[in-house]
């Protein structure tokens, strides 16, 4: 590869750094850019996964992420991939690869696979097992991983799911407290959920 072309594929990720969050539609082009100049590089197809993916264009970022796995044997984006398995409506899919993960991943990772399982679970229907599924030595009130308010709030929400409104607004009540950043919107879910309890006939139906 030409200084030249390093520099601009280079400058499209830098640019994907910084729009991916805000602006996912142009962190996805840029992304294109950089992936037809620079397709055998790894870190390009991780980049133009991950871009595709926070844009919501789920087959894209499974093509990339897998073709960067190929390059590099990385498993950093597992959930991701699993994620956009159960976005294209394919369940099965999306626990085939929880099931495959290497018992050393990472994680948060590996958290983030069981959460995208657990979802897995719901599509398919089996509620208890979702629950189940997320249950583990780091589901403990008192951890503040930094994974923990985004677990708190997956194990609540499945709960929900699975008609245990009393036991999810605990869990959604310790995924607040646990949200420092202020990532999820776990308070509101928990009083939202109270009131309905308290007023059922205000609840949806």
């Amino acid at each position: 590869m030409s200084k030249s072309v390093a520099d601009s594929v280079g400058g499209h990720l830098a640019a994907i750094g910084m729009l991916i969050d805000t602006d996912p539609a142009a962190a996805l082009e840029h992304a294109r850019f950089a992936r037809a100049r620079a397709s055998r590089v790894s870190v390009v197809r991780e980049a133009a996964g991950m871009a595709a993916y926070h844009a919501g264009e789920y087959a894209e970022a499974l093509s990339e992420l897998r073709a960067a796995k190929r390059m590099n044997a990385n498993v950093a984006h597992l959930a991701v991939l699993a994620d956009c398995e159960r976005a294209l409506g394919r369940p099965e899919r999306a626990l085939d690869l929880a099931k495959e993960a290497p018992a050393d991943l990472d994680a948060e990772v590996a958290v983030e696979l069981r959460i995208v399982a657990a979802g897995a679970r719901r599509d398919m229907g089996q509620l208890d097992a979702a629950v189940v599924g997320l249950q583990g030595d780091d589901l403990d009130e008192k951890r503040r991983d930094p994974w923990s308010a985004r677990l708190f709030y997956a194990y609540a929400d499945n709960l929900l799911a699975a008609g245990r409104s009393d036991e999810a607004i605990h869990w959604f009540l310790t995924a607040a407290e646990a949200d420092d950043e202020e990532e999820t919107d776990a308070a509101d879910r928990a009083f939202e959920l109270g009131a309905a309890l308290q007023n059922p006939e205000d609840s949806p139906t």
